[in-house]
């Protein structure tokens, strides 16, 4: 995304909207972490933390922002509950950093994980 003013240009990539998007995800209750966007064996895995901007998706349309979250949430937690958090905290996050509106965060649930200490 790019402003221009008489000052300059400022301009934001999608690899720093998603970092920005990415914190406030771990930041949420019930999220154990973010997953591939793509699931090549049907198994969600939790990505590492160097590596969790590859399960966000961020598009620039008509100079909005649209955001895909690819997230595993903790088992037992309400599923609904857990994303809308999401979704209200990065809007929330995203905007505020920003300055520019947020037109959709969408989450996708890739999988849900169980405490092993169960």
């Amino acid at each position: 995304m790019t402003e221009e003013t008489y000052l300059g240009r400022i301009e934001i990539t999608p690899t720093a909207i998603a970092s920005l998007a990415g914190q406030a995800v771990l930041e949420c209750y019930g999220v154990v972490g973010m997953a591939k966007k793509n699931l090549s064996d049907g198994i969600a895995k939790v990505l590492p933390g160097s590596t969790y901007r590859r399960g966000i998706d961020v598009k620039l349309v008509n100079r909005e922002i649209i955001i895909d979250l690819y997230v595993v949430i903790e088992y037992g937690t309400r599923i609904s509950e857990v994303a809308h958090g999401i979704t209200n905290r990065v809007k929330f996050s995203v905007e505020r950093a920003l300055g520019i509106p947020v037109a959709q965060v969408n989450v996708h649930v890739q999988g849900v994980h169980v405490d092993d200490q169960a």
